[in-house]
């Protein structure tokens, strides 16, 4: 990686400005954390700070609070879970900028951790608003950005502060960085990508970016229906975005590249109201009905797509197969995740959803990485350039 990182810099009774992404999902009713891995995420380069008798300073969104204070976006559940895994007080602030949040920054000693208050209570934050930045800035003596999984977006925090500080990465940001950069660059192949979800848009640049080094596709999800449709093939009421012709080009593309894109054989579809109470059948994708929606990969998919990721090197997985929330909907993507954890190769997981189902199967440790960030990851892996790191120092500068 060619930007600094706190490896680079001493830290020792300086207050450093983190950026972390701790967009964790709490439940409403408990204010309890449903899953802790974002937070956990950052420990290593909190333990780095802290370690280096540095004044912590921590800032993140929670939520879409669209500029107001919203009660159940606060970030005291993060607070006290992050004292927890710390073991140490989290202190916390009531804002993110102002006089209480300055003089609560002033008393931190050397080690402490002070977490501010979710910052997209300001419209500012999205707006990337200079003087709102610069109020974030004046807290700190250095800029360090964690947050892969906002790196592309040009908000006040993620951009904005590196104008008026010394920036450099942390580590989670520089683990995720080198991880995504061995795809881009030399993947051991075979060399496979494994994409769900519903949108073909979200993909197409990434795809067209990786195709000339990737040696399979294999499409499930909603997606799945798009290419289907673009075949020829009746796919009855499936969603599909506008995406047609992009599927058309892309499989032209892969051909002319001698690279496999694989398809369902056969699905999983249902003639009701999705929902937990829907009923579900095994059709080929030649016989799917006109009136019916199609739910996942069905059997013969799963043992096809599973003999094809058996044959690779690498993997690349992002989308579920199905619609995992729904359990008779989601055996399609259980498959293949069980699929990954015996694959003997590189697997990594491109954040979002996909990683949110690898961390409550409990098995993210049995793949080679697991990104934080899904729509960075795409945007890292379609060769475009992420502001949030672009904004940081340079090695060589």
């Amino acid at each position: 990686m060619e930007n600094l990182t706190i490896r680079d810099l001493d830290f020792s009774g300086k207050k450093a400005l983190v950026r972390v992404d701790f967009n964790v999902p709490i439940n409403a009713e408990t204010g309890s954390i449903n899953d802790d891995s974002r937070i956990r995420a950052a420990i290593p380069t909190i333990d780095y700070l802290l370690d280096h008798q540095a004044k912590v300073i921590l800032c993140s969104h929670l939520g879409r609070p669209d500029g107001k204070v919203v009660e159940s976006m606060r970030l005291a559940p993060v607070a006290k879970r992050l004292s927890e895994i710390l073991r140490q007080e989290v202190l916390t602030a009531s804002d993110c900028i102002g006089d209480e949040v300055t003089a609560k920054v002033n008393a931190l000693e050397d080690g402490q951790v002070l977490l501010l208050e979710n910052l997209r209570f300001h419209p500012e934050e999205e707006a990337n608003d200079p003087a709102f930045a610069r109020k974030l800035a004046d807290l700190a003596d250095i800029y360090v950005d964690d947050a892969f999984g906002t790196a592309h977006r040009k908000h006040a925090s993620i951009v904005g502060v590196a104008k008026y500080l010394p920036a450099v990465a942390g580590l989670l940001l520089e683990k995720e960085l080198n991880a995504l950069g061995k795809v881009l660059e030399h993947p051991p192949r075979p060399f496979m990508i494994l994409l769900g979800g519903a949108k073909v848009s979200d993909k197409v640049g990434m795809l067209e970016n990786v195709m000339d080094k990737v040696d399979t596709i294999l499409i499930g999800g909603g997606m799945a229906a798009t290419f289907l449709k673009a075949q020829g093939l009746e796919i009855g009421d499936s969603l599909i975005d506008d995406s047609l012709d992009t599927a058309k080009m892309l499989m032209d593309k892969a051909k002319s590249k001698n690279v496999k894109i694989v398809l369902p054989d056969d699905v999983l579809i249902t003639f009701d109201k999705i929902g937990p109470d829907a009923k579900a059948e095994n059709v080929s994708v030649e016989n799917i009905p006109p009136t019916a929606k199609i739910v996942d990969i069905g059997l013969l998919t799963i043992t096809l797509f599973t003999k094809q990721l058996e044959k690779c090197k690498t993997v690349f997985w992002n989308g579920p197969m199905g619609i995992y929330e729904i359990p008779q909907f989601s055996e399609g993507t259980r498959a293949m995740v069980n699929t990954m954890t015996r694959l003997h190769g590189t697997t990594i997981i491109g954040g979002g959803s996909t990683a949110e189902i690898v961390t409550e199967l409990n098995i993210a440790s049995k793949m080679s990485f697991v990104s934080t960030g899904g729509g960075a990851s795409l945007k890292f892996l379609s060769g475009e350039k992420l502001p949030g790191v672009e904004v940081l120092a340079k090695k060589h500068e």
